[in-house]
């Protein structure tokens, strides 16, 4: 079976660019809020995603008792327990979660920067050179994090949720830009 480009296919735009670029025009702001105030953003993530873990986590655990006949039932049950037992956590104890949270971005950004760098050297990747930048760009993120810790917590995740609302905000503005022009 050969392979075949989607390149030349035509690329489908959205008809209402309107309300695209409202959306954009709305995570730009959000984001540039969540700059501004990174305590404030990152304290509502953890709560946000303690609050995802313990509503999954019990919708898992109900699912599983519900399937008591099936043989991953432990699994679920044992996986739901977890889940809202570490969304509790979260939920009581929002400080201590983000400086949790901010130690495993932290040590993401360094293990993850290590194997690019590592990867571009030892395999004949196409552009490994970007690669490579990327990876100690990475490295180099995951040391100023790490040296920053404890004090990082509380203003690190706050600070990624903001950059990418800003990039994804933009993002759809130039997309609803394309859209209107056609």
């Amino acid at each position: 079976m050969a392979f075949q480009s989607r390149a030349a296919e035509p690329i489908q735009l959205p008809r209402k660019w309107k309300s695209l670029l409202v959306l954009g025009i709305v995570l730009i702001l959000a984001g540039t809020v969540a700059l501004v105030a990174s305590f404030v953003a990152t304290l509502a993530s953890v709560l946000s995603f303690g609050w995802l873990l313990l509503v999954t986590g019990g919708m898992e655990a109900v699912y599983a008792f519900q399937q008591s006949r099936w043989s991953g039932t432990l699994l679920h049950v044992v996986n739901g327990v977890l889940s809202v037992v570490v969304g509790l956590m979260l939920l009581v104890h929002p400080g201590a979660g983000a400086l949790v949270l901010t130690l495993l971005i932290a040590m993401f950004f360094l293990i993850g920067g290590l194997f690019r760098i590592i990867a571009s050297l030892v395999t004949r990747l196409p552009h490994r050179g970007w690669v490579a930048l990327s990876g100690v760009v990475t490295l180099l993120l995951g040391i100023f994090i790490w040296r920053q810790l404890p004090g990082a917590a509380v203003w690190v995740i706050g600070t990624f949720v903001g950059v990418d609302m800003i990039l994804i905000g933009w993002s759809w503005v130039m997309v609803a830009l394309v859209a209107r022009d056609r």
